[in-house]
């Protein structure tokens, strides 16, 4: 599906056009720039075009922070390629290759989901041996006290 396809889809599912898209440089090309434009959707990335000596800094950095954002997102699609075979799907039918994609992403999201819920029981754990080793030396002080211990 191509760009406007998915700006649609997007419009579709939640009732409002996104802010901003951010896309790879083959998605930055005029006839996308302008239907973005029309519809008031910030396309990510550098103008197209020679680079300005004087650019504007509030530009600059807005496009400097939507990169960052991709970062993370670039970052999981190469994880998916090396960790979970991604790049290596050889189905011959797209609802073959639809279904497997979006398995290796359940998966993915499973072992993130299974990731926070063993460092909260661990978290919950370790705060609960402090607090029960506390508890442990303030009734020892309490008696240390009471029967003068030395």
């Amino acid at each position: 599906m191509d760009l406007k396809g998915q700006v649609e889809k997007y419009k579709e599912r939640y009732g409002y056009y996104p802010e901003s898209v951010h896309a790879d440089k083959i998605y930055r090309n005029r006839e996308n720039r302008k239907f973005c434009e029309k519809l008031g959707i910030r396309l990510s990335g550098p103008p197209l075009g020679r680079p300005k000596k004087y650019g504007d800094k509030e530009k600059e950095k807005l496009i400097r922070q939507d990169e960052k954002d991709r970062i993370a997102v670039e970052g999981k699609f190469g994880n998916g390629k090396r960790k979970y075979g991604l790049g290596r799907i050889m189905s011959k039918r797209a609802d073959t290759s639809e279904s497997s994609i979006g398995m290796i992403i359940l998966v993915m999201n499973m072992e993130k989901i299974l990731k926070d819920f063993l460092f909260a029981i661990f978290i919950y754990v370790y705060f609960q041996l402090i607090w029960k080793a506390k508890q442990r030396i303030s009734a020892y002080n309490i008696l240390k006290s009471v029967i003068f211990i030395r």
